[in-house]
């Protein structure tokens, strides 16, 4: 299975190859490639291949920038034993700066790592600013969203996650 570049996946998609994305619902919802087929790894191991990649000779997987779509290829592999696959090279993002077409919906919630991220950072920084012009009792904020990220990272449990998911922005996830 190797690495291929969006202008040879184009090239594939036109000879009748069919993409799977295998990056996350909130993640497709807000960006995908209009001929990808949708299709988490959880999915594709508890169901197989889509009805519609079955049928075809060449089979490509994406995510968003090549990672994960690498740390799934023995399953990948196994799924398409028959068939010639290859990983689009740095996924989503290597198609966009590429010049390729995405269709996105701006009225979707970010992916909810990614409002992790944006919290959690607005979070450290307002508390550093904070410990730093008003009073050192507010350096407490960045040290416990560091533990709270810490902890996440150990264990997988993530409170800020939960919290974020049940916002009214984020109802369509629940």
């Amino acid at each position: 299975m190797s690495t291929i570049s969006p202008h040879h996946v184009a090239q594939h998609l036109q000879a009748g190859a069919k993409l799977i994305d295998i990056r996350s619902i909130d993640e497709y919802r807000r960006e995908y490639i209009p001929a990808a087929i949708h299709c988490t790894v959880a999915d594709l191991q508890a169901r197989g291949l889509p009805q519609e990649a079955q049928q075809c000779d060449c089979v490509i997987f994406h995510c968003a920038g090549g990672i994960r779509t690498r740390e799934a290829l023995p399953i990948l592999q196994q799924l398409c034993a028959n068939q010639t696959v290859y990983l689009l090279e740095n996924g989503i993002n290597g198609w966009k700066q590429a010049g390729f077409a995405t269709v996105t919906d701006t009225k979707q919630p970010l992916p909810l790592m990614r409002q992790v991220q944006i919290v959690a950072g607005s979070l450290a920084l307002v508390g550093t600013l904070a410990g730093t012009f008003i009073n050192p009792a507010f350096y407490i904020i960045p040290g416990f969203v560091g533990a709270g990220l810490m902890l996440a990272g150990f264990t997988g449990f993530c409170g800020m996650a939960r919290l974020l998911a049940i916002m009214p922005w984020n109802k369509s996830r629940e």
